[in-house]
């Protein structure tokens, strides 16, 4: 998905959340950012984006978005119990009514045997169907798993929000 291609998605979900009154956060680790800022790229987000939380360290997934630290011991960063945990702990810690985390390895260094470059679990959590999660893994280097992340991202938004507007979709 191209540069545009995210922008036009980024559009057309705060456009359905807009008129649907419901309110977005976003939990981002391994994006730093990029997803709220192709959100808040759109003028007149902020009717719609409430807060974005980034969260690079685990000190900070327990600290601003409650992930427990059991957790990080016990699964690790990048998994997705930690994705949802994060995606809860938005909704939670925000007046959003949906959220979207995400949290993997970009690269070039971290990865291991079992946990390849490019992972990335995402979670969006106060969807119709609960808390739902994605395992993906990209290919390229930093900046192409980071796109791919984004785009990944805005994709789950979106279906949550639909799910929201529409039940029947």
């Amino acid at each position: 998905m191209t540069e545009t291609d995210r922008q036009a998605k980024a559009a057309g979900l705060l456009k359905r959340c807009r008129e649907a009154g419901l309110r977005l956060a976003t939990a981002e680790s391994c994006t730093g950012g990029l997803i709220g800022a192709t959100l808040t790229a759109v003028a007149g987000s902020s009717s719609v984006v409430e807060r974005g939380f980034i969260t690079y360290s685990n000190e900070a997934k327990h600290e601003m978005l409650g992930v427990p630290e059991a957790l990080f011991e016990a699964v690790g960063a990048v998994s997705e119990e930690v994705a949802r945990a994060m995606a809860e702990g938005a909704v939670a810690r925000s007046n959003a009514d949906l959220a979207v985390s995400v949290t993997g390895i970009a690269g070039p260094g971290g990865a291991t045997e079992t946990k390849p470059l490019g992972l990335v679990h995402m979670a969006v959590a106060g969807g119709m169907g609960g808390t739902r999660h994605e395992r993906h893994v990209f290919s390229g280097d930093r900046d192409q798993v980071r796109a791919g992340a984004v785009a990944a991202a805005l994709e789950m938004l979106d279906r949550a929000a639909r799910e929201r507007t529409d039940p029947a979709s």
